[in-house]
């Protein structure tokens, strides 16, 4: 029979596999197109490959939606390994080629990061926060306009200002930008879902008044946010930020004497690895319980803050500073919402959640301690 001829079944494989082949090519040179949040179509000829990440901060997550996000940088911003010195580390272990990543200056602001460079590294996407993109200083705002009269490609995407608004549009715009869209969905899913269960428990629920220190133990007291960033996580976890009332923007600084009058129902202390040099709260990935409580119970006995009633009634708590920018947050809102109403949530656990975060999704390892709890002892 002709079907038995080896020659024409070899024949019939190497046509269908050429034919496959010229399936999976044209699939990968489809175009793609997105919205970005500033309301902008920006269209590729296919998935990025060449990603000049403005703001470093970003990978966060990239590093959510892509196996090897480290792959697609062609260039990104400084400020990821000075701010977030305990991912960096981790990211450096399993991705070595991270330091022969070319930067383009501290993604941070405007001042810092180099327009120049980025065009030099030839990326086929540039990634701006809104805050690079000039919207929330209402500065120059030209950075859009500059790569786009250089015939460059950008789209502006944001976790931090106001990461309940912007936080799944950008998840989505990246996933498909970097053609991974079902990877995006499914941590969507995951997140609506936390989120959904959070805000079925919360309903009818009195708002506790909250007191959120930043970087604390490591400047002068008190840092804390106004409207925006972590504001949005403690409203999100059925609590009241005092500070919201009082500071006109997303963050500021209120007196020690300010804080002992309003006398907050709980505070919430947040920290880092970057705060271990100022005798600050430290917390983070790849940090030890011990160094965590020690740290913790040293910024409980300072003066001022030992006379808190949140203090004495073991309502204190202490937060990763970093959930403020990446899509982690879902897992801080959580623990939040635990602290704020345990009553509500007693069967609920963020270690699980971020557990489960870090075996789908994340490229790197989600272990350390990230919060602390009241009485000094971190939580595993």
């Amino acid at each position: 029979m002709i079907a038995s001829s080896p020659r024409l079944l070899t024949q019939l494989l190497l046509a269908m596999i050429a034919l496959s082949w010229v399936s999976v090519l044209s699939a990968r040179a489809e175009p793609v197109t997105v919205t970005d949040l500033l309301g902008r179509s920006v269209t590729l000829p296919g998935p990025a490959k060449r990603i000049v990440l403005a703001q470093g901060r970003q990978l966060n997550a990239l590093g959510l939606l892509h196996p090897d996000p480290i792959g697609l940088l062609a260039g990104w911003g400084t400020d990821h390994r000075r701010q977030n010195p305990d991912a960096y580390a981790r990211y450096l272990a399993k991705f070595p080629a991270i330091e022969s990543v070319p930067t383009v200056g501290d993604g941070g602001t405007q001042d810092g990061f180099s327009f120049e460079k980025a065009v030099s590294l030839s990326p086929d996407l540039v990634i701006l926060s809104l805050s690079l993109a000039g919207t929330r200083r209402g500065g120059q705002g030209d950075l859009v306009e500059r790569f786009e009269a250089a015939g460059i490609k950008v789209a502006v995407v944001d976790f931090y200002l106001q990461p309940m608004r912007d936080t799944l549009p950008s998840l989505r715009i990246l996933g498909k930008l970097v053609g991974r869209q079902e990877q995006a969905e499914a941590y969507i899913r995951f997140y609506e879902e936390r989120r959904r269960l959070i805000e079925e428990r919360l309903r009818g629920a009195e708002r506790p008044s909250v007191f959120m220190h930043a970087h604390a133990g490591g400047f002068d007291c008190c840092q804390t946010p106004g409207k925006g960033t972590f504001d949005d996580f403690i409203s999100a976890a059925g609590g009241r930020n005092i500070a919201a009332a009082i500071l006109p923007g997303a963050t500021g600084q209120i007196s020690l004497e300010q804080l002992l009058a309003a006398d907050p129902a709980i505070y919430v202390a947040t920290g880092g690895t970057h705060l271990a040099k100022l005798n600050g709260l430290v917390l983070g990935l790849g940090v030890p319980r011990e160094t965590a409580a020690q740290s913790f119970a040293a910024l409980l006995g300072k003066p001022g803050i030992a006379a808190l009633a949140a203090v004495r009634n073991r309502r204190a708590y202490g937060l990763w500073h970093l959930f403020n920018d990446t899509p982690l947050h879902i897992v801080a809102i959580e623990r939040l919402a635990t602290w704020f109403h345990p009553e509500r949530f007693a069967d609920v656990d963020p270690q699980a959640t971020l557990d489960e975060i870090s075996r789908r999704f994340s490229a790197i390892p989600l272990d350390g301690t990230l919060w602390i709890d009241g009485a000094g002892q971190a939580k595993p």
